[in-house]
Formats: structure tokens, C-alpha cells, sequence
């Protein structure tokens, strides 16, 4: 379906068999009215963009007709005359769609012209000291762990961008191929159009895990596809995108509320715990790479927890406030 037709489909010119096959092109797919219906916004802000002459057209044109008539001979030349009258009707409407055509192209270039030089408006969603769990406009859910800040562009049914600032924050994606989902993280940009994933930007570190379907992880013009159980881990000073197997499930416990350890040192664990406790541990380096598999839940006491993994593997631990030190019993 062209432009023009639809222009003139707006103009009310279009002959009954035209107007019928643009209302079965409408029908046809809900796509064609969204595009008609843009079309029609563009055209109404084409209108207030048209200049207005001074020059009464109406006026101006019977003029002319009447400056025309004067030098028409009478008899057969007036006979002749109604070809030409024709003429210039024809020529009048012709350049009337030109001026309709320019008009058009005016306001749609100013259209463009705005989408691409103006800013996007984004909308900002923070987590404090709770986890939030908060639907986008398209369906996607997102659920965003403590101290953590994104935006997302507030026109975000088409433009399904989002800037993580700081924090964790995994994804449930809505699926819709024509519309992919952005995540930057500075240098980093993440891309899907409909999966689930997590993503975590602390101290100049971005990882990503993958839960289900693949995600297009960008650095510097090289990409890389992670599938489900696949990590990326990318800092300051990374050049290549490297992916690896997720070794646990660890990064999921302020979802699930659990922490599940799976051969996992003790260093990493003690990270995930000043994050989830708000607590600073200090982990003794002659213990450090020892390793843990159970399940703890996020329910239970700091202290409890504490107590478990101590038990495990034969430690102790004192502390300060919010200062813990994890060694080995004496």
C-alpha cells in the first residue's frame, strides 16, 4: 500500500474501489493499522507545519481564468476553450499533490529529524534496602536486588532500552523479534529479544548468566552468544569476551531466598554474604579456596549461617559490629 494513496485516503479523494481496498489492507493485519495510524499522526503535524500564504488561491485562480477567457476568440476557439479549462484543472490538482507530497516529506523529515536528535526520556527504578520485583510496559519483569539503579526509556513498548547504573538485577524477558531488548552497562551492551538472565555491575565488574535462551553480550565491536548455564564475566581491563560454564546457582538468592552452593569457594560465598547481610567479611587467605556444597537459606540469621559453615569446615569466626573475620579454629 502506498503513501500517497493512504494521503489521499486521509484527504477523502479516493475512488470506492480504493477506499475498499485499503480498508481490506487494514483488516488484513493489525500491523497495517499501527503503520496507518502513524502515518495519520505524521500527516495531522504535517498540517501544522504547511505555510500559510497570503495569496488567496481561490481568488488567484479565478483571476487567472478570467485574464484567460479575455483572449479567447468566439465560435469554434470557444468551443476549443473547455479543453484547455480542463487542462488547467488537471494541472491545478497535479500540483496540488505536490504540494501535498512536499508537504508530507517536510513534516516527515521533521519527524526523523526530532526522533533522532532529541534525547530519550528514561524512567528510573531503584531498589534501596528490599528486593522490588517491577513489570515493564511490554511485559517484561524484572526483579532488581538491594542497592540496586537502572532506567528504561519511557517509550518502551518500541524502544525496549535499559541502563543499569549499579546492582544486580535479573531479567524475565517478553519475547517480540521486531523490537530486541538493550541492556548497557557502560562499555558493555547485553541483547535479547525474549529470555531470562542475570546481570551484575559492581566495582567496575559485569557478569552475565544465562538461565534460558541466548544472549548477544557486546565489548568494543566483538559479540558473543551465551546459552543457557553460561556466564561472561567482563572488568576495566578486559579486551575479549570470554564465556564460561555457571558453576552454581548462587547468583539467584535473593529470588529464590537461597543460597545454593555447589563446590563453591569460600571467598565468593563470603562476597555474596556481605551483599545479602550488609555486612563486611574478611576472610582469613589460608581458608580462602575452601570450598562448600549445601544449602543455606537467606531466612535464617547471619549467625546461623555463620555457625553452619563453620561447622562444615572446622572454622571459627569473630566479630565487630559489622566487621566478621572468618580463620581456621586454633
Amino acid at each position: 500500500m502506498t503513501d500517497e494513496l493512504l494521503i489521499k485516503f486521509l484527504l477523502k479523494e479516493t475512488s470506492e474501489e480504493e477506499t475498499t481496498a485499503i480498508e481490506k489492507w487494514l483488516a488484513a493485519d493489525p500491523a497495517n493499522v499501527s503503520a496507518f495510524l502513524e502515518l495519520e499522526k505524521i500527516w495531522e503535524s504535517s498540517q501544522l507545519l504547511a505555510p500559510k500564504s497570503p495569496v488567496n488561491e481561490e481568488l488567484a485562480w479565478l483571476s487567472f481564468k478570467e485574464k484567460l477567457n479575455k483572449k479567447e476568440k468566439v465560435g469554434l476557439l470557444q468551443h476549443k476553450s473547455a479543453v484547455p479549462d480542463q487542462n488547467v484543472v488537471s494541472l491545478q490538482r497535479k500540483y496540488t499533490w505536490i504540494n501535498v507530497a512536499a508537504v508530507f516529506i517536510l513534516a516527515l523529515g521533521a519527524w526523523v529529524f526530532y526522533k533522532v536528535l532529541t534525547p530519550a526520556q528514561y524512567m528510573d527504578l531503584a531498589a534501596n534496602q528490599e528486593v522490588i520485583t517491577q513489570k515493564l510496559p511490554d511485559g517484561s519483569e524484572l526483579t532488581l536486588n538491594k542497592k540496586s539503579a537502572l532506567s528504561y526509556a519511557s517509550d518502551f513498548k518500541t524502544d525496549r532500552s535499559v541502563r543499569l547504573d549499579s546492582g544486580e538485577v535479573f531479567f524475565n524477558v517478553a519475547p517480540d523479534k521486531s523490537h530486541p531488548f538493550i541492556i548497557e552497562v557502560d562499555q558493555v551492551s547485553v541483547k535479547v529479544v525474549g529470555t531470562s538472565f542475570n546481570v551484575k555491575h559492581k566495582n567496575q565488574q559485569t557478569e552475565v548468566i544465562v538461565e534460558t535462551g541466548i544472549v548477544k553480550v557486546s565489548l568494543k565491536g566483538e559479540t558473543i552468544n551465551l546459552v543457557a548455564g553460561e556466564r561472561v564475566l567482563i572488568n576495566s581491563s578486559s579486551e575479549k569476551l570470554l564465556k564460561e560454564r555457571n558453576q552454581d546457582q548462587l547468583y539467584n538468592y535473593y529470588r529464590t531466598r537461597t543460597f545454593v552452593l555447589k563446590n563453591t569457594p569460600l571467598w565468593k560465598f563470603s562476597e555474596v554474604l556481605n551483599q545479602a547481610y550488609d555486612v563486611k567479611i574478611t576472610v582469613d587467605p589460608a581458608i580462602k579456596n575452601l570450598t562448600l556444597s549445601t544449602t543455606l537459606k537467606l531466612n535464617e540469621t547471619l549467625d546461623y549461617n555463620l555457625g553452619i559453615i563453620c561447622q562444615t569446615l572446622n572454622l571459627t569466626y569473630s566479630s565487630k559490629g559489622k566487621e566478621i573475620l572468618l580463620t581456621n579454629k586454633k
